[in-house]
């Protein structure tokens, strides 16, 4: 089977991954003279750092320069470098990318020196093994805290812990962060808050140089983090360059509010948003709750509508009001009828022979009910009916 081919760059950006993941690489102090210093115009510091038998290139920006070295930087100078190793894939050379730069000689240089020595040993028995390393619980219920009672770490924890989650129980062990016995309180605190069977223990301090720093870089202290049973969380407050017990702890924070960033988990946040979901949900329910009472509604008069018995009533209803309908049409037509007979009878009053007999009038008849039209049709002697409107009379024809 043939190998595959790779690129250049794709060599190098491989050798650029792995030194930039290495955990030693990645924030380191090393020793050396200073040669081939070169200040560049824009600000940054090009030099190479050697001893007696090699030497690499290193280079400090000018950001890190303003914050990072104090004095002029020259060939021929022992100097102690802190910064990360990196691939400069440009050309395929490895450098160190400098954050700090401390003249040997002096105080801060010798602690340099002796840190660096410390930590190769250590991680050398692997204390700083990523394996050895206990998971931080999620939802801690007891924190132990490790700093001074005094200081402003204390209350930046707390400010933190009361902002995202005030249901977990701070537990604080006073201890002295600087100068002499410091470490020794140190120690005695990680010791006795770790019989308490607590969730999680923050130790730490807020920044400050590396004799400050001293007592988070004793020996002691980092077998004890180690050894502890309860997961640790180191916060000293340090950009530069990391303690002793940062690589040795289970987990590093760059502050300690970082710490109890890392150690508290942001319950409130997640209360608050399950509450904005009830609203949501709350207000999405009574729509749909709404919108199908409203078909439920609908349905049902559909439902009324369709049903026998309303049919039935429907029905019922229409031979009522047929009923009265017909009542009313006879009652009509009851009124027209009379209406017209009273007509007739009127009419027909008027063509009555007795409805003319008024006023002196009467109607002649002879015994046999004969009307006598004419005078000529009588003789003397005759019997006769007179009828007038209000009765008849017999007479004689004299």
């Amino acid at each position: 089977m043939a190998r595959r081919e790779y690129t250049v760059t794709e060599v190098n950006n491989y050798i650029k991954n792995l030194i930039s993941s290495d955990y030693v690489l990645s924030n380191i102090l090393v020793k050396g003279e200073v040669s081939n210093c070169k200040y560049h115009s824009a600000g940054h510091i090009y030099f190479s750092l050697k001893d007696e038998r090699s030497s690499v290139s290193c280079v400090m920006f000018r950001g890190k320069v303003s914050r990072g070295l104090d004095f002029r930087l020259e060939d021929g100078q022992e100097v102690v470098v802190g910064g990360t190793f990196g691939l400069y894939d440009v050309t395929g050379s490895i450098q160190i990318y400098a954050e700090r730069i401390l003249l040997s000689e002096n105080k801060e240089g010798k602690l340099f020196a002796e840190y660096n020595k410390l930590k190769e040993r250590l991680s050398e028995e692997g204390l700083f093994d990523f394996e050895n390393k206990k998971p931080i619980p999620k939802f801690p219920k007891r924190v132990g805290i490790v700093t001074a009672v005094t200081g402003a770490a204390i209350h930046d924890i707390e400010s933190v812990a009361k902002r995202r989650n005030p249901y977990v129980e701070l537990i604080l062990y006073p201890a002295k962060v600087q100068g002499e016995g410091a470490a020794d309180t140190i120690i005695k605190g990680i010791e006795v808050l770790d019989k308490m069977g607590l969730d999680t223990i923050i130790i730490g301090r807020g920044g400050g140089s590396i004799e400050d720093l001293w007592a988070f870089n004793d020996e002691r202290l980092a077998r004890v983090i180690f050894a502890a049973e309860t997961p640790i969380i180191s916060g000293t407050g340090h950009d530069v360059d990391n303690t002793i017990a940062d690589y040795v702890a289970d987990l590093r924070a760059p502050t300690p509010s970082a710490a109890a960033e890392l150690a508290i988990p942001d319950v409130m946040t997640h209360i608050r948003k399950a509450e904005n979901l009830k609203e949501v949900l709350g207000s999405r329910m009574d729509s749909i709750l709404r919108e199908y009472s409203l078909k439920l509604r609908n349905y049902s008069l559909k439902l009324e509508r369709l049903s026998p018995e309303r049919s039935i009533y429907d029905k019922q209803q229409y031979l009522a009001d047929m009923t009265d309908r017909l009542h009313l049409s006879m009652k009509d037509v009851m009124q027209k009828y009379n209406h017209r007979l009273e007509l007739d009878i009127t009419k027909l009053h008027g063509l009555s022979p007795t409805a003319k007999l008024v006023g002196g009038f009467g109607y002649v008849a002879d015994t046999s009910g004969n009307p006598v039209r004419s005078v000529k049709g009588v003789k003397k002697g005759d019997k006769l009916t007179v009828t007038m409107h209000d009765g008849s009379v017999d007479t004689e024809v004299i």
